[in-house]
C-alpha cells in the first residue's frame, strides 16, 4: 500500500500557519524557557504582586525580577496596574495561566 504524500502535503499546506506567526510562536516558547520567568509567572498565578513582594518571595534582587518582568511585559504575558508610586504586576489574560497550568499537568502526568 502506498501513501500519496503529494495530496496529504496538498491538505497541509493551506493549513500551516506563516512562517512568521511560527517564529513568533518558537519565540513565546523561549521565554517560557527560563526558570526564572517560570518562578514569576507561578508566583503571579493566583494574583497581583509588586517587584519587592516577588523579590521577597523567590529570594532574588529586585534588579534581576524587573529584568525578567521587562521581558515579560514585552511579550504580553504579564500586564501592570499603577497604585500611586507601587506598580503591581499580573497574568495578562486566563490565555497565559491555561499555557502554564497545560504544561504543568503535562509534567505530573
Amino acid at each position: 500500500m502506498t501513501h500519496d504524500h503529494k495530496e496529504q502535503h496538498k491538505d497541509l499546506s493551506h493549513e500551516l500557519p506563516s512562517e512568521e506567526l511560527l517564529q513568533d510562536l518558537g519565540d513565546l516558547f523561549k521565554i517560557f524557557g527560563d526558570t526564572t520567568r517560570i518562578r514569576i509567572m507561578f508566583a503571579l498565578y493566583e494574583g497581583e504582586m509588586s517587584v519587592s513582594s516577588i523579590s521577597e518571595l523567590l529570594g532574588m534582587t529586585q534588579p534581576a525580577i524587573s529584568h525578567q518582568l521587562k521581558t515579560l511585559k514585552a511579550a504580553n504575558l504579564v500586564a501592570t496596574r499603577r497604585q500611586g508610586k507601587e506598580i503591581y504586576y499580573h497574568l495578562s489574560d486566563e490565555h497565559v495561566k491555561s499555557i502554564i497550568a497545560a504544561g504543568f499537568e503535562h509534567l505530573i502526568e
